[in-house]
């Protein structure tokens, strides 16, 4: 299976919500940071990815779409390795946006995957493609704003949708050329439910597990 949609935007941007609703209309499973918490074995191919090295087919094999990290920071490859594919390039307001990876992904009171492991060096590499504090809103805002920028001026516009999830399936049913369907457009992981699932018992036990099975031997 090849890609047919590559999500070309950040974390925090209605990511999840767009997941879902790919899936619903037929183009998943959609990969999604949280496969990587799922499938831990898939780290070191990410790793390789960053190095030069990419075997998007093996990453991707079963996957019908792709969106947040840590694909969104590889769409120009992405782009050429899966040239029938479309980009989905989720966005909302900067500052927005800054205050929500602030009290979620990139919350400077998580900590982060323990050091030698394979997932700490997974967070650093994706941490440093944004290459600057990550805690500083002028610079996130502005990478956010940049990362957009690039990605208008990268893609062809026949084959590129700029998409907010409160603008519901109309405009992405028209865009991948599918009915528009009879149910609400998925709406998920605000910011108070990804801090509500950390917080739960069953979510820090699955991340602590998915940490100690990454430890090394």
């Amino acid at each position: 299976m090849a890609l047919k949609v590559i999500g070309s935007g950040l974390g925090r941007t209605g990511t999840l919500s767009t997941k879902l609703a790919l899936e619903a209309l037929g183009f998943g499973p959609a990969h999604h940071m949280v496969e990587v918490f799922m499938h831990p074995e898939t780290v070191p191919l990410w790793l390789d990815a960053w190095d030069g090295k990419p075997q998007w087919d093996a990453i991707f094999g079963g996957y019908g779409a792709m969106v947040d990290h840590p694909g969104c920071s590889f769409w120009r490859e992405l782009m050429d390795h899966y040239p029938d594919a479309k980009v989905l390039h989720t966005v909302r307001d900067p500052d927005r946006w800054f205050d929500s990876t602030q009290a979620t992904i990139f919350s400077p009171d998580r900590p982060p995957p323990p050091d030698g492991t394979p997932m700490r060096r997974f967070f650093d590499r994706l941490v440093g493609w944004y290459g600057g504090d990550m805690h500083d809103r002028a610079f996130m805002t502005d990478f956010f704003r940049r990362h957009t920028e690039a990605v208008v001026a990268g893609v062809p516009a026949d084959r590129l949708l700029i998409f907010e999830v409160g603008d519901g399936w109309t405009p992405l049913c028209d865009f991948l050329g599918v009915p528009v369907p009879d149910a609400d457009f998925p709406r998920e992981n605000s910011t108070e439910q990804f801090q509500a699932n950390f917080a739960a018992p069953r979510g820090a036990d699955a991340i602590a597990g998915v940490l100690e099975a990454m430890k090394p031997a």
